[in-house]
């Protein structure tokens, strides 16, 4: 019995070893099959002894890095909030169908508040260049070095209308950046953005300069010459450096326009270097930063207005109002007067204007070519300094203009009741606007609401009467005076 077993067994075993060996050619077949389909792959690797031998800008980037440094900042705010405010809010007669769910629990009457921002390594001895609004307010500002190294910082000035600020950490022989120059950048250069943007690390960007000298009717700061990029700019990325294909300095990052978003949409905006270093040598040498000021308002010219006054363009800016005994008035700058040109320096509009006289020292001699009566004259005048109250009075140009007559406006005799409560001195002559139609050319010039019409092209008018004669005279626009608030300007329509 054994040896029959034996032997089907030896017989089981020579059926497996047969079947084995077709299931193996099988197999075998089909992987030669399979190797005919993906044959085996082949790689061709980078000769890491051969350098890039394309233009980039790694080595550019290399050397910037190291002086862009991240920000943090922290304020103490007051929340003014404490245990049961919520249901304080709640009437009494309805507070037991409510228990305590509105009962809030504590919360500190001051909370802390914590800030990102960017810098820049101006000089090896660890003097920092920021935007103010990275610094304002905070009661402690740490600086991040490129390489983590953390050092506590102290502000050593602010100048809010620039939006700049200088912090110092002591540390020594650190990496410092090349400062280039700003007049020197075009539109069309590239231009890589290097900051910490949300806070994600060091970043950079590339893009090229989309303007230069741009200004957004102060609606971001006192003082406003951007150089306008498309490098991505983020929050975080402010007080960061903007620099040339050269790796050198040539704006501080500041800010973006965002519409409905938080991030960047291709237009950003940097505090040129020349301007920056101006701000950071006062405050390093003075504590502060004292500006010049010429004592005028001035205001866009408009293609009307170039009319009503016999320019040959829309260049220059216009004096809206002469302040008393400022360097204006003492050196007979007058009302109406179009300024051309600042030491031989073109005058593009009232932005560039009040930029190229705040960037000067008071009592500077600067040398004025005007454009008075259809002809060009020149006036020597003596800067004087300009103080945070007349800062805050800086007039801002009008930029539109229209063909059509002063339709949709209504206009009464002036009385010095009247004019006290306008805030216009009681003895100016006038008519005082009742009521502008927001669709008339003239709400579209800029009119409103309690202005006080002093001039009808260049001629006084006293009453409605005398008013509304100047206005039927008018053939090509109406080139209004307006006392606004005691502050004269002009309004083309």
């Amino acid at each position: 019995m054994n040896k029959i077993a034996f032997g089907r067994g030896r017989v089981t075993l020579a059926i497996i070893g047969v079947l084995g060996l077709a299931l193996s050619g099988l197999g075998l077949v089909q992987a030669q099959k399979g190797s005919q389909v993906n044959p085996p792959a082949t790689f061709k690797f980078a000769d890491s002894k051969i350098t890039s031998g394309r233009a980039g800008f790694a080595p550019v980037v290399k050397a910037v890095v190291p002086t862009v440094v991240s920000i943090k900042s922290s304020m103490v705010i007051k929340t003014g909030q404490r245990r049961g405010q919520g249901q304080d809010q709640i009437p009494e007669q309805f507070r037991q169908f409510f228990g305590n769910q509105f009962d809030f629990p504590n919360i500190p009457e001051e909370q802390r508040s914590e800030g990102l921002g960017s810098g820049v390594i101006m000089s090896p001895e660890g003097y920092i260049l920021t935007n103010n609004h990275v610094v304002d307010g905070a009661t402690s500002v740490q600086v991040v070095l490129s390489d983590r190294r953390e050092f506590k910082a102290r502000v050593i000035g602010r100048d809010k209308d620039a939006d700049l600020a200088v912090v110092k950490i002591d540390a020594g022989n650190l990496p410092a950046i090349t400062i280039g120059d700003s007049e020197k950048v075009e539109v069309g250069d590239y231009a890589l953005a290097v900051g910490n943007p949300f806070g994600v690390g060091q970043s950079v960007t590339l893009g090229i300069v989309s303007a230069t000298h741009r200004g957004m009717g102060h609606e971001i700061e006192g003082y406003e010459d951007f150089i306008q990029t498309d490098a991505a700019i983020n929050p975080g990325n402010s007080g960061g450096a903007l620099v040339n294909d050269r790796g050198e300095l040539i704006g501080i990052n500041t800010a973006i326009v965002s519409r409905g978003s938080s991030g960047n949409q291709g237009i950003g905006f940097a505090v040129p270097v020349n301007l920056a270093r101006n701000v950071m040598d006062q405050i390093l040498k003075n504590g502060k930063v004292t500006r010049a000021q010429l004592g005028i308002l001035p205001q866009d010219v408009t293609s009307t207005i170039a009319r009503q006054f016999g320019a040959k363009d829309s260049q220059g800016a216009l004096v809206g109002e002469v302040v008393a005994n400022s360097p204006a008035q003492k050196a007979g700058l007058k009302t109406g007067d179009i300024i051309l040109e600042v030491n031989g320096h073109s005058v593009y509009d009232a932005n560039q204007l009040r930029n190229m006289i705040s960037s000067m020292q008071p009592d500077s001699k600067v040398s004025l070519k005007i454009w008075r009566d259809g002809a060009q004259h020149t006036l020597p005048v003596t800067l004087g300094e300009l103080n945070a109250e007349e800062a805050s009075n800086r007039g801002e140009g009008r930029d539109n203009g229209s063909d059509s007559a002063l339709e949709g406006v209504s206009v009464d005799n002036l009385t010095p009741q009247v004019a006290r409560g306008l805030k216009v001195p009681a003895a100016t002559t006038g008519v005082v606007v009742n009521d502008v139609s927001p669709a008339s050319a003239a709400a579209a010039a800029g009119l409103r609401q309690g202005d006080v019409i002093q001039e009808v092209n260049r001629r006084p008018v006293k009453n409605v009467a005398e008013f509304e004669a100047a206005v039927r005279n008018s053939k090509d626009g109406t080139l209004l005076l307006v006392n606004r608030e005691g502050h004269t300007m002009y309004v083309g329509v």
